[in-house]
């Protein structure tokens, strides 16, 4: 028996237990494998509000309006947009608002975004704004000061147990997307892993990087476990 096995293919192993992980935890298989479904989405400047602050800025009782639905279910692009304001008087405006709202306020930016509102704001995983800078936002209803939360998202993938179980790796972990374009292919490492029972496989990087990697003439995308630094003391 153990010679037999000797003689098996390591890939052809792997090909089985993947297909065994699958099958036990429901996904669609092609020939007995399973495939995820990758989507890579540009996660443009963007709102998160608080309930609080969606009232100040459009008005007493009102509510986030949602225009499109989101890839992640239950979220969604509002028809709210709101002025932001860095330091000198520097604006964007028409910021989208995301909802559904938050305990606390946020502002994502990508770096060019930060470059013209004159704010060093760091890259943070969402949630993340200890410490962060704050700005002021203008609504048709009035303006709220944010004392902190501008920040550059950190690229990161949404991912369900079924996938994570896939690609072995666990929340917290690191990824890499490589992303191969007719003229401009980048690897984008330190990807973090969002484990949630109710996510859709879904990465989400910001529009430098989009733009960066030519994402919109990408031929192949692949996503898969970061390895770890193999660097050695000299």
């Amino acid at each position: 028996m153990s010679s037999t096995l000797s003689q098996i293919d390591p890939q052809h192993i792997e090909a089985m237990v993947r297909a065994a992980i699958a099958k036990a935890m429901g996904g669609q298989t092609s020939e007995g494998i399973y495939t995820p479904k990758l989507v890579v989405s540009i996660s443009a400047r963007h709102i998160h509000l608080t309930d609080e602050h969606v009232e100040k800025l459009f008005g007493p009782g009102k509510k986030l309006t949602p225009e499109k639905d989101l890839y992640q279910d239950g979220f969604f692009a509002a028809a709210e947009t709101v002025m932001i304001v860095g330091p000198r008087r520097r604006m964007l405006p028409n910021v989208r608002v995301l909802g559904p709202t938050r305990k606390a306020s946020q502002v994502e930016l990508a770096f060019t975004d930060t470059i013209s509102l004159g704010i060093d704001a760091p890259v943070r995983h969402s949630g993340d704004i200890k410490g962060t800078p704050g700005c002021v936002l203008v609504g048709p209803a009035g303006a709220v000061e944010l004392k902190e939360g501008v920040i550059r998202a950190a690229r990161h993938v949404h991912i369900n147990p079924r996938d994570c179980a896939y690609y072995g790796v666990k929340n917290g972990d690191f990824m890499s997307l490589v992303v191969k374009s007719p003229q401009c292919s980048v690897t984008f490492d330190d990807v973090l892993v969002r484990e949630d029972p109710n996510s859709k496989l879904e990465v989400h990087i910001d529009t430098d990087e989009g733009n960066a990697c030519d994402l919109d003439h990408a031929t192949t995308i692949e996503l898969k476990r970061q390895e770890p630094c193999q660097c050695h003391a000299h």
